[in-house]
């Protein structure tokens, strides 16, 4: 996946807002809590990082390429970093980006689900 890839994946989710921070960082939000971070890992190779289930992240953090979220998981949240080969395949790190944006979603309180247009039921 590239930056622009990724981009124009995470606009495409709804309600989601990007900024650039963190020292070059493409940081996307929803309801401006943030469910996606992007930028680069070792050796130049494209990293990203996501809010996963607590099953995703312990099955995911032995995997090679991903690890848990350096500054988030320290804190005990449950973050997974792909900062490596081989990683995800590129239809597998839009599914888990795509679930961050859900974890985060339902996160926010019924009102503002609402008022984004999000699946409030």
């Amino acid at each position: 996946m590239t930056l622009d890839e990724y981009n124009d994946f995470c606009g495409a989710l709804v309600a989601t807002s990007r900024v650039v921070q963190w020292g070059g960082s493409h940081v996307w939000k929803v309801g401006g809590k943030v469910f996606a971070v992007a930028g680069w890992g070792d050796a130049d190779f494209f990293a990203v990082t996501f809010k996963v289930t607590p099953l995703s992240y312990e099955i995911l953090q032995e995997q090679p390429g991903l690890r848990p979220a350096p500054y988030l998981a320290s804190r005990g949240m449950k973050w997974i970093q792909h900062y490596a080969a081989p990683g995800q395949n590129d239809g597998d790190l839009k599914a888990y980006i795509e679930t961050s944006h859900r974890l985060v979603a339902d996160g926010l309180s019924k009102k503002k689900q609402k008022e984004l247009g999000l699946f409030v039921g």
